[in-house]
């Protein structure tokens, strides 16, 4: 197919992200000679200043990375855990089970840890190294693009409740302008501050200097700002809470389907959603089907559904509940639930969860939201490929609208917290020192015992939808990445929503404009509530891959024109 850009292809490393200037301070790492993670490190801190509508310094980054030469996989959860005084009772006592915007919502900060453990673990460079162009970009500012104004202004009541947010959101006292510089200041300095602790302490040697600038956010000045200002403001988060949290390594979810296996996140996230689509769809005959047709909408729609209700009743914090796992991955369940789907009917509502080794957790359906899908300030994201084919992918993520700015840090510390729920018997019910169900799930693929892919999303429960269609346009259709991420796209929404309020749209389909309007009315006519989405919707995610040419061993880097994403590659 035609695509709005040109194939990005490579020889010797690529990257692609979701701004253009991030994947441009993560290209600059590659061509100094680092590695694939202190470039994605670099592009994620970068997104944290370039995207701050949708991506905070302070907030998550999972990070899924490929060593190979060891030929191992890791995956760093990068997601934050309520804390100690937390409580499911208040909000269900004080709110009617709500979760109002504000610090109450907050979690652990977890992307710093999450970064400079990536950075000690396997990276080559400094803080300092790979953090140049975030401060540069937040102290001396960048040109406001239009998809960061465009949210800014649809929020700016909420900016509004906090003076500090509004100082920084509303420069001038309004929202900021396409092509306005917009220069954060009190977040450039929190990275200096950072970085300069670092170099205080270089004659140590690198990890010395990285475990120092970890300690000045999670033990030092930056914590303490973050902490008082909880105290004061009746919010839970303290300098104990900090300083004992670090991020965890957690072991991938895999499977394979038609030679390739997909590497995702464990059920701490909606990670698993995608591996247990494919293995349902794994029993279909896609190419049969018609690339974007009724049929194939459909199939792709109704395993979605199934697997997000198997997400909705099962998934959560491994650490606080039992998930099923090995039985939600397995074929005999694929073939049990692959049974569900109808080639003539569609669910009208979202489908009961599998049996999964007598745990079934089924939950009465919540009502069903009036309305339009509401749009969520959701995520970004960065993959790397360097020279020796170690691979880097990370989704990092937190908005800003909903809890405010800590005065003299320019932070937003995690609301990660709204993917929580205030329902007891929720397997991703709020407790204490326990990871809210994250939507931010990065993946990587493999052919041969080969890297084959790094890709991922933001899109918050688009995420996997998006993931998902890229992913079969490349395996089953054979599209360059970059023709894969361009493609016409679709969204269910029949599932509650992770994002407080939980919203829920029993049966709606989401089609871009791109779909012609007899498939729309087939589906239609299957039972699914299609809506229209315009040309390249921004909602139905922003995908972003680098693909390894099996013949050639070249990059090919594929970046969605539906938000400011880029790939760069040599």
């Amino acid at each position: 197919m035609a695509t709005y850009r040109p194939s990005i292809t490579g020889s010797r490393h690529m990257i692609s992200a979701g701004h253009y200037s991030a994947a441009h301070a993560g290209f600059q790492i590659l061509e100094a000679g680092g590695n694939a993670i202190d470039a994605g490190v670099a592009a994620g801190i970068a997104l944290g200043v370039l995207q701050t509508d949708r991506v905070n310094f302070a907030g998550v980054a999972p990070i899924m990375i490929y060593l190979a030469r060891e030929r191992r996989v890791v995956n760093i959860d990068g997601l934050g855990t309520w804390p100690r005084a937390a409580s499911l009772d208040y909000f269900r006592r004080e709110h009617a089970g709500a979760m109002p915007p504000g610090i109450l919502r907050t979690v652990m900060p977890a992307a710093p840890a999450s970064w400079i453990k990536a950075l000690a673990e396997f990276g080559t460079l400094s803080l300092g190294d790979v953090a140049q162009a975030a401060i540069r970009l937040a102290r001396d500012g960048f040109a406001m693009h239009g998809f960061m104004a465009d949210y800014i202004r649809e929020h700016e009541e909420s900016y509004r409740r906090w003076p500090a947010s509004s100082a920084v959101f509303l420069p001038n006292g309004r929202p900021p302008r396409v092509g306005e510089r917009f220069v954060q200041k009190e977040l450039a300095a929190t990275l200096q501050y950072m970085v300069d602790q670092e170099s205080a302490h270089r004659s140590k040697g690198r990890a010395a200097g990285l475990k120092v600038a970890r300690d000045a956010f999670y033990r030092g000045d930056i914590a303490k700002k973050i902490a008082d200002y909880h105290r004061e403001r009746g919010g839970w988060v303290t300098m104990e809470d900090l300083a004992a949290y670090d991020v965890r390594f957690e072991p991938t979810v895999k499977v394979e389907f038609q030679g390739v296996e997909v590497h995702a996140c464990g059920p701490w996230s909606q990670g698993p959603v995608l591996p247990q689509t494919l293995n349902l769809l794994a029993g279909f005959d896609l190419r049969s089907m018609g690339h974007n047709s009724p049929s194939y909408i459909h199939h792709l729609t109704e395993a979605l559904k199934l697997s997000f209700a198997d997400r909705h009743h099962y998934y959560g914090d491994p650490r606080f509940v039992e998930v099923p796992l090995d039985v939600l991955l397995s074929s005999e369940y694929a073939a049990a639930r692959r049974r569900l789907i109808r080639a003539s009917e569609a669910w009208a509502e979202m489908p009961p969860p599998g049996d999964a080794r007598g745990v079934t957790r089924a939950r009465p359906l919540p009502q069903a939201t009036l309305g339009e899908p509401a749009p969520l300030a959701d995520t970004s994201y960065v993959c790397v490929v360097d020279g020796d084919g170690n691979a880097f992918s990370a989704t990092p993520s937190d908005g800003s609208s909903a809890t405010p700015v800590i005065p003299g840090t320019g932070l937003c510390p995690s609301s990660r917290g709204s993917q929580s729920w205030t329902d007891p018997a929720h397997p991703a019910a709020l407790a204490p020192g326990k990871r809210p169900r994250l939507t931010p799930n990065p993946a990587l693929a493999f052919r041969n015992g080969r890297l084959f892919m790094p890709f991922g999303s933001p899109g918050n429960d688009i995420q996997p939808q998006a993931m998902l269609q890229v992913f079969l346009n490349i395996v089953v259709w054979g599209m360059d990445a970059q023709a894969a991420v361009e493609a016409p796209r679709f969204a269910t929404y029949s599932f509650p929503s992770s994002s407080e309020p939980h919203a829920y749209h029993p049966g709606r389909l989401n089609l871009e404009s791109r779909i012609d309007d007899s498939t729309t009315a087939a589906l239609a006519e299957l039972g699914h509530k299609v809506a229209p989405w315009q040309e390249l919707e921004w909602r139905a995610g922003a995908v972003c891959a680098i693909r390894v040419k099996e013949d050639t061993g070249l990059l090919e880097g594929g970046a969605d024109p539906r938000r400011p994403c880029y790939a760069l590659g040599v």
